[in-house]
């Protein structure tokens, strides 16, 4: 069975024996270590104890085959929208994961690692892939827009000539951003903040 405790505990910047302490009764870190690998069997009751653990709904442990996982893919940092070095898992916030939003695209997500307008430095920002011909509905949104080379722009989508998309940056005194003939943008729909 797949199961996606490790990329949850790390996410959440947990060790093994921060999730092992947190469990009730507490176990060991070794323990959760054989769980998350597969070497020990996922049961039912051990779904439920990591799950509480961590803080999350217990089919999120779970790696399901039949959609695509989120990524998250970019972060937010004092020089704009920058790739990650290595896409990682994104953990789906429950009350996003079966909407359908705009568009129905799949689910990529941004981590904001400087404050920038209304973006605070810890932020994760979802957003949802939305085709060349939905680009229409997304004026005045903020959106994630592919760039040559891997790179990303991210910003309010103020324009739309053809097949470029002009993006303010968030944060005082940003310059507008042209992105020619994007293959697709991804709409902000949830913010996650950490209080």
């Amino acid at each position: 069975m797949i199961n996606r405790i490790r990329d949850i505990r790390r996410q959440k910047g947990m060790t093994l024996a921060d999730v092992a302490a947190r469990c009730s009764p507490p176990t060991t870190a070794q323990t959760i270590g054989r769980l998350e690998t597969g070497m020990r069997n996922l049961s039912l009751g051990w779904m439920n104890k990591i799950a509480a653990a961590l803080e999350v709904e217990p089919e999120l442990l779970l790696r399901g085959e039949e959609s695509p996982q989120p990524r998250l893919i970019a972060q937010l940092t004092g020089a704009g929208a920058e790739a990650l070095a290595k896409p990682r898992d994104a953990i789906l916030p429950i009350a996003l994961a079966g909407a359908k939003g705009s568009g129905g695209g799949p689910i990529v997500a941004m981590a904001v690692e400087a404050s920038a307008g209304e973006y605070r430095a810890g932020d994760q920002l979802w957003l949802r892939e939305t085709q060349p011909d939905g680009f229409a509905r997304l004026l005045n949104r903020d959106v994630l827009a592919p760039r040559p080379g891997g790179r990303f722009a991210f910003g309010r989508m103020i324009n739309r000539d053809g097949t470029r998309v002009a993006l303010l940056p968030p944060g005082a005194g940003s310059k507008q951003v042209i992105v020619e003939n994007p293959a697709w943008l991804a709409v902000a729909e949830m913010l996650v903040r950490k209080l």
